[in-house]
Parts: structure tokens; sequence; C-alpha cells
């Protein structure tokens, strides 16, 4: 069983969306572009709150 973990590499901000990307082996880029089109169609705040309670929960890579 894969676990998601925070990317200490492939970062822009907190490494939530490169350890996303390396666990269901896409590229971050991509999974950063949904993200933001995520943001844009359902509202900034929301988005915002939920980015950075993941990057509380989500624990860093070894």
């Amino acid at each position: 069983m894969k676990r998601l973990y925070r990317s200490k590499t492939d970062k822009k901000i907190f490494g939530i969306c490169g350890g996303i990307g390396a666990t269901y082996n896409l590229d971050p880029n991509l999974v950063r572009i949904v993200v933001v089109f995520l943001a844009l169609s359902t509202g900034l705040v929301p988005m915002i709150i939920t980015y950075l309670v993941a990057r509380f929960l989500v624990p860093a890579a070894r």
C-alpha cells in the first residue's frame, strides 16, 4: 500500500502536489493544474484551507 508524503525535492509551496504526483505516478505539474482549476471553479478559500490542512496532516518524505 502506497502512503502519501509531502515531496522534499519537487515542491513549489509545501510539496503536497509533488507528493500526490509521486504517489500516483503522475506529473506533478498536471496535479498543480488540476488544483488550480478546482480552486478557480469551486472558490479559492476552500482550496486554500484544504491545502493548508493537508500541509499539517501529510507527513514530509523521509
